[in-house]
Formats: C-alpha cells, sequence, structure tokens
C-alpha cells in the first residue's frame, strides 16, 4: 500500500516450500492508478453484471469493468482528498489509501486508511452506500468516522490496511496492521461496523525475526473447513527494486492460529509464498479475493518492468486449488 508505515529505524534498513510460485512474464498490464486493490461483484445502475475496485489515490479510486479485462474511472469515493474527521485525527495525512470494499445486508462497506509515509498515528475509517454505481439514484457515500485507531508510543500496532470478514454465523471481524507487530484482528458490531464494546485485539500474524517486521496487507477467506489469511511482505512502494510479495496460511478458527504449509505459526513469520514477482512483474502484492459461481480470482497490484512510469497497475489473476486444500494463483488475465 502507498504507505507502507514503517518503523523508524526501517526506513534505512535494507528492505517455500509450496509450488509452483507465480512468473507470468508474458502477460498484459491491467490498469494504471491501481494500488492497494479491494474488489467487488455487482450489477450497475442498469441492472448489467459487472466488477468494481476500490484502489488509492486522491480521495479513493472507483473503477468498473464488464469482464475483469477492460476498465475504466468512474469516479472517487471522496470529494476532499481526506475527510474532514481524518484530517482533524490525523494532520499529518495528505491522503487516503489500502481500501477494502464488500457488501453486507443491503449496504457497501468500504473501509480505508489513513496516515503519514512512516508514521504510527494512523485511524481505519468506514463509509457505507447503498450502491456502488455513480450513475445509481441511490449512490451516496455515507462516513461514519473512526473505527480503530493507533498512537506513537501506545500499543504495538499500526491502524491501516482494514479487511472485513463476515463469518458463516454472522459475526463480524476486522483484520488490520502494518509492520511494527504485525496483523492484528478485531471483532466488529454488525450494526455500527464498529468494533465491539471491551472486544479484545487479537494477533493473527507477524515476522517477529525479519528486520523490518515487514507485514501488512491481510485479507481472509473462508474454503471448507479453513479460513485462509493472506499477507503481503517486504517492499510495496520501490518500483523496480519492490520485492513485496503475498504468502497464505490457514486455520480452522477465524482468530488463529494460522500455520503455513509446513505448519509454521504466522505468528513466528510462517507464511506459504503464492504469487512472487519476476523479470516482468516487479513486487505484486496487497491483494483481495473475488468469489463467483464462475470461479475465484485474486486482485493485486504490481510494476510493470516495460513501463514504470505507470506505478503500481492492477492485475486479476484466476485462483485455484491444490488435492491438499492450498490456494494456487495463475497468469494474468490479459486486456
Amino acid at each position: 500500500m502507498i504507505g507502507s508505515n514503517i518503523p523508524t529505524l526501517a526506513l534505512i534498513a535494507t528492505l517455500c516450500w509450496f509450488s509452483p510460485l507465480v512468473t507470468a512474464a508474458d502477460s498484459n498490464a491491467i490498469l494504471a492508478g491501481g494500488a492497494d486493490p479491494a474488489i467487488v461483484a455487482a450489477d450497475t445502475a442498469q441492472g448489467e453484471k459487472g466488477y468494481y475496485v476500490a484502489s488509492t489515490g486522491r480521495g479513493l479510486n472507483l473503477w468498473y469493468s464488464p469482464d475483469l479485462q477492460t476498465w475504466k474511472r468512474i469516479g472517487h469515493v471522496f470529494k476532499e482528498a481526506v475527510p474532514a474527521w481524518a484530517k482533524a485525527e490525523v494532520p499529518k495525512s495528505s491522503g487516503i489509501w489500502a481500501p477494502d470494499l464488500s457488501y453486507h445486508d443491503g449496504l457497501f462497506y468500504l473501509y480505508y486508511s489513513v496516515s503519514s509515509f512512516g508514521s504510527q498515528r494512523s485511524a481505519i475509517g468506514l463509509a457505507v452506500n447503498k450502491a456502488i454505481d455513480p450513475k445509481d439514484s441511490d449512490y451516496q457515500w455515507i462516513n461514519r468516522g473512526k473505527v480503530v485507531e493507533s498512537h506513537i508510543g501506545r500499543g504495538d500496532y499500526n491502524a491501516i490496511d482494514p479487511a472485513l470478514f463476515v463469518d458463516e454465523n454472522g459475526k463480524w471481524y476486522l483484520f488490520f496492521g502494518s509492520f511494527w507487530s504485525g496483523i492484528k484482528a478485531i471483532e466488529l458490531d454488525p450494526a455500527t461496523g464498529k468494533p465491539l464494546a471491551e472486544a479484545p485485539l487479537i494477533p493473527v500474524a507477524s515476522r517477529p525475526d525479519h528486520p523490518t517486521h515487514a507485514i501488512e496487507g491481510a485479507y481472509v477467506i473462508r474454503r471448507g473447513e479453513h479460513y485462509y489469511m493472506f499477507v503481503s511482505w517486504d517492499r510495496c512502494c520501490d518500483g523496480a527494486d519492490s520485492d513485496y510479495k503475498v504468502v497464505v496460511g490457514r486455520s480452522e478458527n477465524v482468530l488463529g492460529p494460522y500455520v503455513d504449509a509446513q505448519g509454521k505459526p504466522m505468528l513466528d513469520g510462517g507464511g506459504t509464498k503464492v504469487l512472487v514477482g519476476d523479470d516482468r512483474w516487479r513486487g505484486p502484492g496487497h491483494n483481495s479475493i473475488l468469489t463467483t459461481d464462475q470461479g475465484q480470482w485474486m486482485a493485486h497490484h504490481t510494476y510493470d518492468m516495460e513501463h514504470l512510469d505507470a506505478q503500481r497497475i492492477l492485475q486479476i489473476r484466476p485462483m485455484t486449488w491444490t488435492a491438499d486444500g492450498w490456494p494456487k494463483i495463475g497468469s494474468p488475465v490479459s486486456n
């Protein structure tokens, strides 16, 4: 994500068993400006099937595709660069990033990150909307404000990179975190989309032995008897030098413990690599997962070595499963 909020010492630091890793060097890039993509399937105002992505950018970019291949920007979530409540809470913030977009009980829920690069003073906000197509008469984002926050010197986590998960029993959880002590989870009140009173903060993944503790961008899905948590490791935003990658672990409980394919706990730095860079695509990561009746896809950003001026671009890749229940990420969908 655009603000991989690295602890101060890490700013000066040099930032598998599972096979095969993705190396699709002959496929086409999809969309410039698609950093930190969150993807959903939804109808247009005219009732046509399609796909929407919210991504990092001024006011958060909103994109539409009828086929996961051809995309166009259709607007922004917010008119201002930073919502007023967020600017008041985090004065040094100049933008918002890393949205999470999902649909539940008649509303689209969009969680988003507020911070400044390298700072632990961060907050996660929430906005809701009855519609996702700006042409719909019901389209209006209602900002519900702050959900969780982090402060310098108070706590060992950073409140950015949110991802909502709703389980089969109707319980809501927010996963979030970047660097510091890693990924956390907290149970939410479905009525508000904000934490339940006295809900504990649960550690679910970290890299305690890594020099920069570089982990972020959690995303959780359920398949069969397991919950799968995808996270991104290493440097997201350094162009040709980016070494971002996606790893995964699974658990029989939504709050963990998550372990990788070799049984190493994700709280101890475990993670099975499923998407890494190659000669063409650098730093793929910060993913979301689209599940439809036709299959599953991973949306993520990456750098195209042939078009580095485009910065981080969106890619969509099919996701299938091995016989022993681990995800396998395919080649990018071509445009």
